[in-house]
């Protein structure tokens, strides 16, 4: 990933709900990050995510903090708050309380913005806490790496 990153000149960050900084966490561990990370947000409760990165207040009360266009506020948020060519959020219920039937324990939306516009992805995954984290981080690194290889789902 550094190298995709390095190569395109691209720069990232991140704004972490459920995951809690795990994907700083991972992408920090690399050595020579610093060409290529920028910094990250970690907007646990609403009102971060409308303050620090300019989520709509509309968005949080009709659609909620997971959801579709959420997430998508937040990449793009960090993305400008940062100055970096791509912008990475997380947004999700990660257990193992906090669900109900529309959202159960598990759901992650997941997004990554650029200049080009917004992808995002619904992950619907386990009743484990930390296994949660751990795939959404992973997820969001797949969701970059196929940014910057120009790979559409």
């Amino acid at each position: 990933m550094g190298r995709l990153l390095r190569q395109q000149k691209k720069t990232v960050a991140l704004a972490e709900s459920c995951s809690g900084g795990y994907i700083a966490h991972m992408l920090t561990e690399i050595p020579g990050a610093s060409a290529y990370f920028e910094g990250g947000i970690i907007p646990y409760h609403n009102r971060h995510k409308a303050g620090l990165l300019d989520v709509s207040e509309e968005v949080l009360a009709q659609k909620g903090a997971v959801s579709e266009e959420t997430v998508a506020q937040m990449a793009e948020g960090v993305r400008r708050q940062f100055g970096a060519s791509i912008g990475l959020s997380s947004s999700g219920i990660a257990g193992p309380s906090g669900g109900w039937a529309e959202k159960p324990v598990g759901t992650v939306w997941i997004a990554c913005a650029t200049e080009k516009g917004v992808r995002t992805k619904k992950l619907q995954l386990t009743a484990d806490r930390g296994l949660n984290i751990r795939l959404t981080g992973i997820s969001v690194l797949n969701l970059l790496r196929q940014e910057l290889a120009n790979i559409s789902e």
